[in-house]
């Protein structure tokens, strides 16, 4: 039978020594948190990173005591008997740098002036992410991943753990994710960037020292990109043509649509929870990563240094980062000869399939995962 991990409790990590950072600054005197669930075996070789993605986090699964409905963001994927099971694996989920759920980010005191950063947080890449976390793994006594596993912008983390450590990894789970983003996801980020620091209540990245909030562009920035986590089909399905009213209003500001309803919702919801310098710096983590960049646009030399084993996952529907994207990396690694599985999954829920309950999705994970389990147990 599969189950929860339970109650949970964050734990932080200080780093005193510098983080030098692809930007060419250096991010000092951090501190990270984390959350770890199930058992490091003696020899410490069951260790599975989990990455975030977007608007996630360090709590990947079980519950926060005295919170209501805080369920790990993928809760449904990790535990006692589930795909990625907790009675075998030690799993970790490590919150990164420059986010707003723990670790330093742009909210905490810039150690040059005591002030909150804001705007001046340095500018943070996936490379620089995955680097973290190593150090924090470094702490922890843990040598060797027995795998790491993301979704979306987890997934480009996965993925550049097997070049910049890859004797480090022994298997690598990219799911829902892309070797760069296209123009247009890129187009995406910038409209939602531009709605942020256009608001009045921005003040240039520096609105702590105001006591505002730009809560009208992190609400339009929030609602742009639930869009492209969704697939047309499900928007249909849930929305339709559907009236919020019995009757027409005929109206141009006020709310006409289901529709609209539901992406309001959405972005005052996540206006009161995620920050605004976070929501910037983590696009732009997005539309940094290109590891074929500097090798000519070439990406089976970009992953010529990855040793670990891959299982690579697509949802048909995912229009944000599609199959042909999944492929993509897939053909790289058959032409370095790497060992690498596939799974295109038919799925009408778009991006967000990768957080939701398939069971054919949940089956090829919990099977590679026994797989993987061989491995450190044999």
């Amino acid at each position: 039978m599969s189950g929860s991990v339970g109650q949970v409790t964050p734990q932080s990590m200080h780093f005193a020594k510098p983080l030098p950072l692809r930007s060419g600054a250096s991010l000092a005197d951090y501190t990270l948190v984390y959350e770890t669930y199930g058992r490091l075996n003696a020899d410490k070789s069951n260790a599975v990173l989990v990455c975030h993605a977007l608007n996630a986090s360090h709590h990947v699964a079980g519950t926060h005591a005295g919170i209501e409905r805080s369920e790990g963001w993928w809760d449904n994927l990790v535990g006692p008997g589930k795909p990625l099971d907790t009675n075998r694996f030690f799993v970790i989920g490590i919150n990164n740098p420059g986010s707003c759920f723990g670790s330093t980010g742009p909210m905490h005191p810039n150690p040059a002036t005591g002030q909150p950063y804001g705007a001046d947080f340095p500018v943070v890449t996936v490379e620089d992410w995955v680097d973290a976390q190593a150090r924090l793994l470094d702490a922890m006594g843990i040598e060797r991943l027995a795998a790491v596993i993301g979704g979306s912008l987890g997934g480009m983390q996965a993925l550049s753990w097997t070049i910049r450590h890859p004797a480090r990894v022994a298997h690598a789970l990219v799911i829902a994710s892309a070797p760069n983003l296209s123009a247009q996801n890129i187009a995406f980020n910038e409209v939602a960037r531009r709605a942020i620091v256009t608001d009045p209540d921005f003040h240039g990245g520096h609105f702590y020292a105001h006591g505002t909030l730009p809560r009208r562009g992190l609400r339009v920035a929030r609602m742009i990109g639930h869009i492209t986590y969704l697939s047309d089909d499900v928007m249909e399905s849930k929305f339709g043509r559907e009236l919020k009213a019995d009757e027409l209003a005929y109206t141009t500001q006020d709310i006409e649509f289901q529709i609209e309803s539901y992406l309001r919702y959405q972005g005052d919801k996540f206006s009161e929870y995620f920050d605004a310098n976070t929501y910037l710096l983590i696009t732009r983590a997005l539309d940094y990563f290109d590891p074929a960049r500097e090798h000519g646009g070439d990406l089976a030399a970009a992953l010529a240094p990855a040793i670990a084993k891959f299982l690579v996952v697509s949802f048909t529907t995912d229009w944000r980062f599609s199959p042909l994207r999944s492929r993509e990396i897939v053909k790289a690694l058959i032409d370095n000869r790497a060992e690498v599985s596939y799974a295109e999954i038919d799925a009408p829920h778009g991006h967000d399939a990768f957080l939701l309950d398939d069971p054919r999705y949940h089956g090829v994970v919990r099977a590679y995962f026994d797989r993987v389990a061989k491995g450190c147990f044999e």
